[in-house]
């Protein structure tokens, strides 16, 4: 969601097994870490049925504590795979330094969480990590290193050339792969067009079309037949659809199709981000080379994924073009398109990077947060009553469509969204390169072509930053008197910050706003997972759940 992409987020889940540690880590430290202890898995108030509604009214099935309370790590103090090594406060290489050899570090369910306990017990929620072949980083879940690294020192922090690498088969020269002035002419043309009125209009009467004409009925028609959706599923096809159309002013039309409906595409498209971000985690950075050269498992499905990918964006590209000699568009692509000097090759760059951005991250943030409410109808009336509010002040009825202002009225949605996203960052943890060595806030020293990731799932579960109930949902957090307050974007980089905050974030919240407002005014749902299950992380560049969201759909005015 922000204007650069991460090397992925490692499948997680809560309450999971404790598998056997690595051998070879260690961590340094000015003092030992603390033991801060797991918080209790997320409730499910139903042995295996999770209640999202019952399709009229429900009771609230309450916690004990005034939030939800979910799990900064996975494992019990005693079992996190670390030793510790003292070092003189006041050092300037100070911090935890990790040390791994690890083949495939991806293959481990508990990374995120684990690492998140890792920087919580550091003093300065920040890690040094080293690994063969000459791979050396930061980890940091500290909201001054992130300002350091995203403002104040911005040129000294760009995405670099192992990043750019890495991720250059599947996303090439895009706005979320590159650095300096290529990146510069990009952010400038998208930002033109994020800043027009005709295109904030675009996107909301989208929308809004394809709520009623094509996700509500899906809906209602699993209602009626008592079906059982894949609801991450279709998040994802709706936002594909949308993104294309507002984007390229082309209607794939994925989520009306049958079963199969852009199927291929849209499994290319989620097996070259997995596959792409998986090289982020070979101990042997040179690795994937060897695989790539001589056409081997991962590679090779890696590219044969990425040349479906590129043949649907070559096709967009042709019919945008042909379409251009008829009539002008301003959509996105069209003024990049109107440049003579872009390549088709550049042109396929930005249609990917702008499917990336629309279709993944919205519909990660959403997904979370409907199995979030699920467990917590006490919130989801709060949003229905806010939602009748609205309705009765401009005298509508449910399935009326909703305007700007009424869409910015919906206060307690827009912190429950965001109290989602905070838990469950569609961006877990983004990376930059340095370019000269540094010392960073608080004392820790970073070489010359180290990486450094700042990890926002972390960064959501340290009690520094956000009191002892971080791990608890509660979107009250974000309210002041009854206004939804804008949060330090340092503290909350969910959409970026600094120079490369994501152009798109108001226009996120207003669409994310728009579904969730219609979804929820006219269904209740039942997600079917096993009681206190959470779903594990899909390992790719944005948060995704491993097997979908299940759900069962229920008309609440029936």
């Amino acid at each position: 969601m922000g204007d650069g992409e991460p090397p992925p987020s490692q499948p997680s889940s809560a309450p999971l097994p404790h598998p056997k540690p690595p051998d070879a880590i260690t961590m340094e430290d000015g003092k030992a870490p603390s033991s801060q202890p797991s918080s209790t898995p997320l409730p499910h108030p139903n042995s295996s049925i999770t209640s999202w509604g019952n399709g009229k009214t429900s009771s609230p099935q309450r916690s004990s504590s005034p939030g939800l309370t979910l799990p900064y790590s996975a494992m019990a103090p005693s079992e996190r795979p670390q030793t510790v090594d003292i070092q003189s406060e006041g050092s300037p290489h100070s911090g935890h330094s990790l040390t791994s050899d690890i083949i495939e570090l991806s293959a481990e369910k508990w990374f995120l969480d684990w690492t998140t306990g890792v920087l919580a017990g550091s003093h300065s929620n920040t890690a040094t990590f080293h690994r063969p072949g000459k791979v050396h980083g930061v980890i940091t879940a500290s909201p001054q290193i992130v300002e350091h690294m995203l403002k104040s020192n911005f040129e000294n922090y760009p995405k670099g050339i192992r990043f750019r690498t890495l991720l250059e088969d599947f996303l090439g020269r895009g706005i979320f792969n590159t650095d300096g002035e290529l990146w510069k002419i990009q952010r400038k043309t998208a930002s033109y067009e994020f800043n027009t009125k005709s295109l904030r209009n675009f996107a909301l009467e989208n929308v809004t079309m394809e709520l009623q004409t094509r996700l509500i009925p899906i809906l209602e028609n699993a209602a009626k037949n008592e079906r059982i959706l894949d609801f991450q599923d279709i998040l994802e096809r709706f936002a594909f659809d949308n993104i294309c159309k507002v984007a390229f002013n082309v209607d794939p039309g994925c989520l009306i199709g049958d079963a199969t409906s852009g199927g291929e595409f849209m499994q290319a498209f989620e097996d070259a981000a997995t596959l792409s971000s998986g090289r982020f985690m070979y101990a042997f950075p040179g690795l994937y080379k060897i695989k790539k050269f001589l056409n081997l498992g991962s590679e090779k499905k890696l590219q044969n994924s990425i040349a479906t990918v590129h043949e649907f964006a070559d096709k967009i590209i042709r019919s945008r073009m042909e379409e251009r000699a008829e009539k002008k568009d301003e959509d996105l692509l069209s003024r990049f398109i109107g440049n003579s000097e872009n390549s088709a090759e550049f042109l396929r760059d930005i249609v990917i990077s702008f499917i990336l951005a629309g279709r993944d991250t919205t519909s990660s943030a959403l997904s979370w947060f409907f199995w979030l409410l699920s467990s917590r109808s006490d919130m989801e009336e709060k949003i229905l009553m806010e939602l009748e509010i609205i309705r009765q002040k401009n005298h509508k009825v449910i399935g009326d469509t909703y305007n700007f202002d009424e869409l910015r009225e919906m206060n307690y949605l827009q912190a429950a969204i965001s109290e989602a996203m905070r838990l469950y960052p569609p961006v877990p943890v983004d990376t930059k390169a340095c370019k000269e060595d540094d010392i960073l806030p608080g004392g820790t020293f970073i070489g010359k072509d180290w990486f450094i990731s700042y990890h926002t799932y972390a960064m959501g579960r340290m009690e520094n930053i956000w009191g002892k109930d971080c791990c608890e949902y509660r979107p009250e957090r974000w309210l002041e008197n009854g206004i939804c307050k804008q949060e330090n974007p340092f503290k909350f980089p969910v959409f970026h910050a600094g120079p490369r905050q994501c152009l798109g974030k108001d226009m996120a919240y207003i669409q994310m706003k728009s579904i969730a407002a219609s979804i929820l005014e006219r269904f209740g749902m039942d997600v079917l997972l096993e009681k206190g299950k959470c779903p594990e992380h899909v390992l790719s560049l944005t948060l995704r759940m491993k097997g979908g969201l299940p759900v069962k759909v229920k008309d609440r005015n029936v």
